[in-house]
């Protein structure tokens, strides 16, 4: 039973906190694809945790934790996250490294920084945490694996021609910065290999041997669809695919194991960095969200952009993803705001759109077309049963459904993970729904 989360929009959706309530019930978790430029933050037991690289679901003693061949792989920062969670009293035996997945080599932050400040007025806006430049060596053939740092002498033979070769150069002779020493790169490495070496495996035959089992799969994205390296805001993206697709390359998963997929969608939408947003507020009411909505980045501290909801954003996540099933978070942020937008379309050069235009000038300089719905005006996060809701709240999830073409089976109303409603009968449902197309394993 394989179930993947995506997120619907620019990331940050809150998909720490469903991530957390699914993996409660699932035997493996695999974190498929990003690096440690994302982040899940999980409240759970009091007690609040921060995930940039270790599957959400290390929180339960019975779940497996893979970190899959698409991850691009920082040692260093894992190391340290390992060890938070150790010191607070969570084992790790059951983490898993892909030996396929690529490592964040040294010059990679460096190189991302400086390509970073020579865009100037075009920057991206990344994270200078060296993804980019870490799967475009993936790309290029010239990328270390987490595999490779098991094998001392092949990893300095590929050090001397990669740094010695390409990479120093470039940052002696185009940044005119000092280069990186071979020796002391072997050294820091092994020794990320001789800490990890326990942990990284071929996870190939293991996740295989879990789909035969029948075990429940869940496959953890990171960032949101709208970030996608094809159907995102190109270039305003990211460098690997946060789609259902993406999940399954970056697991070793095939299409057909797959029984649901789920989105989760903020009940507002928020984005970091540049790039088109339609519905964003650059006014007081866009900073009361984001104060309210504590919207500020997991990574990096920066502020979020903020504005409406999007369904034209949603209902192509639905469309991309294949998702029957939609988690919406936050929605008491908006517990005080009336009226409430919500952005149906977007008129482009005098014509309706249904769908985010890939012409990236259109879509910046498209009109978003709204529609007002009341707000609620009361406090909804004790709320834990649909029929206690308030009906202007019930009006909108509802609307919200209809406009994205998927039904919303979970709504969080706060950080804690029993802050949460399950609209339609329970967990129990979605297992349902996962079954109606059950999948024959071998």
């Amino acid at each position: 039973m394989v179930t993947i989360l995506v997120g619907g929009q620019w990331g940050d959706e809150g998909k720490g906190k469903i991530i957390d309530l699914l993996s409660e019930r699932a035997d493996m978790v695999i974190r498929s694809q990003g690096g440690n430029n994302a982040g899940h933050t999980v409240v759970n037991a009091g007690q609040e945790f921060r995930f940039h690289l270790i599957p959400s679901g290390i929180l339960y003693p019975n779940t497996t934790c893979v970190i899959g061949n698409g991850v691009v792989l920082d040692p260093r920062v894992l190391l340290e996250e390992m060890a938070q969670v150790q010191s607070r009293g969570i084992s790790t035996d059951r983490l898993v490294i892909s030996d396929r997945a690529h490592v964040i080599m040294p010059w990679h932050p460096v190189l991302d920084k400086l390509e970073e400040e020579q865009r100037g007025d075009d920057r991206l806006g990344t994270t200078w945490r060296g993804i980019g430049p870490a799967y475009a060596d993936k790309i290029r053939r010239i990328g270390f694996r987490a595999g490779d740092l098991q094998k001392p002498r092949f990893l300095q033979k590929k050090l001397g021609f990669v740094l010695n070769k390409i990479k120093n150069p470039i940052l002696q002779e185009l940044y005119h910065v000092p280069p990186l020493d071979p020796e002391a790169v072997l050294e820091e490495y092994t020794g990320y290999g001789e800490r990890l070496g326990p942990y990284i495996k071929d996870i190939f035959p293991i996740v295989q041997q879990a789909l035969a089992r029948g075990d429940r799969i869940l496959l953890e994205g990171a960032q949101g669809s709208m970030l996608d390296l094809d159907f995102g805001t190109y270039p305003y993206v990211t460098s690997s695919s946060p789609t259902a697709g993406g999940a399954l390359t970056g697991s070793g998963i095939p299409p057909t194991a797959v029984d649901l997929t789920m989105g989760v969608m903020k009940a507002y939408t928020t984005r970091v960095g540049y790039g088109p947003m339609p519905t964003e507020l650059v006014d007081a009411l866009g900073e009361q969200i984001r104060k309210i909505g504590v919207e500020y980045g997991t990574t990096t501290g920066r502020p979020r952009r903020v504005g409406w909801f999007d369904a034209v954003v949603a209902r192509y996540s639905v469309a991309l993803n294949g998702i029957r099933s939609i988690a919406l978070t936050k929605l008491d942020v908006l517990d005080q705001l009336d009226p409430i937008r919500i952005c149906t379309g977007y008129l482009s050069k005098g014509e309706l759109q249904a769908y985010p235009m890939s012409n990236i000038s259109h879509l910046k300089h498209c009109e978003p077309v709204y529609e007002t719905m009341p707000g609620w005006r009361s406090s909804i996060a004790d709320i834990r049963r649909p029929e206690d809701l308030p009906k202007a709240a019930r009006r909108y999830i509802d609307r919200l459904s209809e406009l994205c073409g998927a039904p919303i089976d979970i709504v969080s109303v706060g950080p804690s993970r029993d802050q949460t409603i399950w609209m339609q009968g329970g967990p129990s449902r979605l297992s349902v729904r996962q079954r109606e197309h059950e999948p024959s394993h071998p």
